[in-house]
């Protein structure tokens, strides 16, 4: 998230701002997160306009939600990431857009046919209810299904302007 230069949240608070009170910051969240009492704060909405026109709408969390997820990411890794698919580089731990496009490159040389595929707003329309049933089926620790739901409710479709605030 450091490395990113992440933007803040609806809070306001930056990387720097949480640094400056870093063990009271990750002590409060940790304490939250331990008595089942964390609840993720709207996602903040930011337009990126796209190359051939239109908008991609970028969901920004807060510095302390991107923490929270970070740690349910580093938990869950281990047994969700062996069943993904060898192509798949999406949000994989050491797998980057870059290495999909090396594999596409080195194929090209190999094949005379490509497929080409844009899941149009997969994540805004993706069904709660079935990725959470695919969930449960590698995470059975009650605290993380909890905020995975909470994540979803607050980032995901269905989720509206009461949970969602956008830029602009």
């Amino acid at each position: 998230m450091k490395a990113n230069r992440g933007a803040a949240g609806v809070d306001g608070q930056s990387i720097a701002d949480f640094e400056c009170k870093l063990e009271d910051n990750l002590y409060k969240l940790w304490n939250r997160m331990s008595s089942g009492s964390y609840h993720p704060k709207p996602v903040r909405l930011c337009p990126i306009p796209k190359r051939g026109g239109g908008e991609r709408v970028l969901g920004i969390p807060t510095v302390t939600d991107r923490v929270a997820q970070m740690v349910g990411v580093l938990y869950m890794s281990p047994r969700v990431e062996p069943r993904f698919h060898p192509d798949s580089y999406g949000y994989q731990t050491g797998k980057s857009a870059h290495d999909a496009v090396g594999t596409a490159r080195e194929r090209c040389w190999r094949y005379n046919w490509v497929i080409d595929m844009d899941i149009r707003s997969y994540f805004a329309t993706i069904n709660h209810e079935l990725l959470l049933k695919a969930v449960r089926r590698h995470v059975t620790e009650k605290w993380l299904l909890l905020y995975i739901e909470r994540w979803l409710a607050v980032s995901g479709p269905g989720s509206t302007g009461e949970q969602q605030q956008r830029d602009g």
